[in-house]
């Protein structure tokens, strides 16, 4: 009863006509960067992290989020047709959803991939409704100790998960974790690794540090690589799967739902490693795994209902424990932080509005995404013609403006192309820039929450094993060390994130 009470309230949020634009807004971002192939969810956040000081909480929260789950829709649109993914999660979409247009299919292959998307958002969001309020009361007895316990975890379970070297990630979070250190402390108000300069005393900017990361790094590397133009598929077909395809595809949509729901909530899970797995299940269990990579419709289903259904689920440890699981949650962090919302429990009593008003616009933007991918696929495919070279300069003035008007000062503009020059190095030598975002997102609450924890137990270091709950929490994060150390895990999760050909 009281469920149906908050989501009411939600609904009333997310129906005034300024919720609804946004979240519309957001969808039609969200589809339009998935469907652009070099433009991501990371970088369009990150750039448009500047323009929720100017709008309300809600509403910001609201077009931000629709521009995350947007992307994987818009993403599949491009696998599809062009074997070129928009979006990093609709690698795995290509192997089949291609074969499916080049057999014809490329009307069925989309309606699979936008109706197995929409299924696994509004189940994932129905997760999300459920469970969110008993964690955010699990979160409630949470202490300095187990918080910082916690996001050990949160940043073991990052690394683990997360495709790419382990080595590259464990340096990336440390380099996070110091970033995060620079500027005055709040305890004694020295200033560390100021290095003399008054303008890093406040601390690095995290909107400016991703805005370099994610969108200068973006731009150099896109305009380093050749732009090759390719064939679009014009006939698109009927967009009704037949009897045979739904047969085939339902059961994935199902599996891919449940799967992607599961590893959203994970550290480091994310669309990306939920496309992947879904993927390798679905093959393993199939009767007939050489029809996989030849148009097979649950090699479509699966992962783009698991992709969307991450999407929604990794929203879960943010609203609830204010820990960010991937690079885009992190971003949502910056974007609370803006209008001085502190991300946690916390979250559902003092602001119950932006809580419930942002998934009941979760329901509201998967449905706006069904009618903008399925009706207007023939405006997407001309876009895609646009190139990449005519995108770029807006990108670039849009990062340069928002960054100076974070502070109105110029100092902004220098960190950021210092950091986009960097990050350009990382990606070429394949370092994710994900990794450093989170370190330097949870850095300072882990080393707040290490000091007063230390400050409770009078210095006392067996604070952090004496409480059970963070003890447990420790004994998993080393246990997930432990597992990916063991050589055949190691050559699961190496195959796992391999793009089968």
């Amino acid at each position: 009863m009281e469920l149906l009470e908050h989501l009411s309230l939600g609904f009333s949020v997310a129906f005034t006509l300024e919720n609804l634009t946004y979240a519309f807004l957001g969808a039609l971002l969200g589809t339009l960067i998935g469907v652009l192939p070099g433009i991501g969810p990371v970088p369009t956040i990150a750039m448009l992290l500047p323009l929720t000081y100017i709008l309300p909480p809600t509403a910001g929260l609201i077009m931000l989020a629709g521009i995350y789950y947007g992307a994987q829709y818009g993403g599949s649109t491009t696998a599809i047709l062009v074997a070129l993914p928009g979006e990093t999660s609709a690698v795995v979409t290509v192997l089949d959803g291609h074969a499916m247009a080049k057999n014809g299919r490329a009307g069925a292959a989309l309606a699979i991939a936008a109706l197995g998307s929409f299924f696994a958002g509004c189940f994932a969001t129905v997760l999300l409704a459920a469970f969110a309020p008993p964690l955010a009361e699990v979160a409630f007895k949470f202490g300095p100790a187990e918080y910082f316990s916690l996001m050990v975890l949160g940043l073991i379970g990052a690394v683990v998960l997360a495709s790419g070297s382990l080595p590259k990630a464990v340096c990336m979070i440390i380099l996070g974790l110091l970033i995060g250190m620079v500027g005055t402390d709040v305890n004694s108000g020295v200033a560390r690794f100021d290095f003399g300069i008054p303008e890093l005393q406040d601390g690095i900017d995290f909107a400016v540090v991703a805005m370099g990361v994610f969108g200068l790094a973006e731009i150099m590397n896109n305009l380093a690589q050749k732009e090759n133009r390719v064939d679009i598929t014009d006939k698109i077909g009927n967009l009704y799967p037949n009897k045979q395809e739904f047969k085939e595809s339902a059961p994935a949509v199902v599996r891919g739902t449940l799967l992607g729901s599961a590893l959203g909530i994970l550290p480091g899970g994310g669309a990306v490693l939920s496309s992947f797995a879904s993927y390798t299940l679905e093959k393993k269990l199939s009767k007939n795994p050489e029809r996989f990579g030849k148009g097979h419709p649950a090699g479509l289903a699966g992962p783009e209902s698991a992709n969307n259904a991450a999407a929604q689920t990794s929203f879960i440890p943010l609203l609830t424990l204010g820990i960010p699981g991937n690079a885009v949650m992190a971003l949502m962090v910056g974007a609370m932080t803006i209008h001085n919302i502190q991300p946690g429990p916390q979250v559902m009593s003092s602001h119950p509005e932006l809580f419930w008003g942002l998934i009941a616009s979760m329901w509201i933007g998967n449905l706006m995404l069904v009618i903008l991918n399925l009706p207007l696929i023939g405006l997407w495919v001309k876009l895609l013609k646009v190139p990449y070279r005519v995108l770029f300069p807006a990108i670039l003035l849009f990062c340069t403006v928002g960054v100076y008007s974070l502070n109105y000062n110029a100092f902004d503009i220098y960190t950021m192309g210092i950091f986009g020059i960097i990050g350009y190095i990382w990606t070429k030598l394949k370092c994710e820039g994900a990794p450093l975002l989170l370190g330097l997102v949870l850095g300072p609450m882990m080393e707040e929450n290490f000091r007063r924890a230390l400050l409770l137990s009078r210095g006392d270091f067996l604070t952090f094993v004496e409480r059970p709950l963070s003890l447990t929490l420790l004994l998993m994060a080393l246990g997930l060390v432990i597992l990916v150390a063991l050589p055949s895990i190691r050559k699961k999760r190496e195959e796992t994130f391999v793009e089968e050909d």
